[in-house]
């Protein structure tokens, strides 16, 4: 998908306020996946539910045969917990051709890794929350090897999604531009909006 296209700064892979935020990605399951406009920061976000998290998905690339081949090292997810079960997983190749798989989970309690999957344990606070993954670091770690690029994602039931992206370095809120920001709300703009 990106692997023949310059790649700097930020790649963009999902926006809910985007003007279609799924077209590249693949829809699974028999949960809802839909656009809704998120009460606590009142812009648009794609919402994923499910009764069994493991049940409903979306994947990236729409095509499981392709890559996705994004290559910068920093991943950021901008995903609001809805205390409910939730789970993502990504695949990445690293530099002895092998696809090395991470899947985190607010199920999991302890991290166990063989030698195609690394499961991590996921910690979410109440509300929006930023993740960050260093792909380089955390594939050293897992699996002693290297990172090269991104092959697969999915994202599971239960959550909203403002944004995913990869960069070439971390980012401070200041350099970002307005639409990747993780904005919270606060009482002033809290009462701001009460008074529209």
């Amino acid at each position: 998908m990106f692997r023949n296209k310059l790649q700097s700064g930020l790649i963009s892979i999902l926006c809910g306020s985007g003007l279609d935020p799924l077209a590249i990605w693949a829809h699974h399951g028999k949960g809802c996946i839909k656009r809704i406009t998120d009460e606590d920061i009142q812009t648009l976000v794609i919402e994923i539910t499910s009764v069994q998290f493991c049940t409903t998905w979306i994947s990236l690339p729409r095509v499981p045969s392709n890559s996705i081949g994004i290559r910068l090292p920093y991943l950021t997810m901008l995903l609001k917990y809805l205390k409910l079960p939730f789970c993502f997983e990504f695949v990445v190749m690293d530099h002895r051709m092998t696809k090395r798989r991470f899947r985190a989970s607010n199920c999991q309690t302890t991290a166990n890794t063989n030698p195609l999957l690394c499961h991590l344990p996921l910690h979410l606070d109440e509300g929006w929350n930023k993740i960050q993954i260093d792909l380089f670091s955390f594939t050293r770690q897992a699996y002693g090897t290297d990172f090269v690029e991104i092959v697969t994602m999915e994202i599971y039931a239960n959550t909203r999604i403002r944004r995913i992206y990869f960069s070439d370095r971390w980012y401070t809120e200041e350099e970002l531009p307005v639409s990747y920001k993780m904005w919270k709300p606060t009482k002033k703009n809290k009462a701001k909006s009460a008074k529209n």
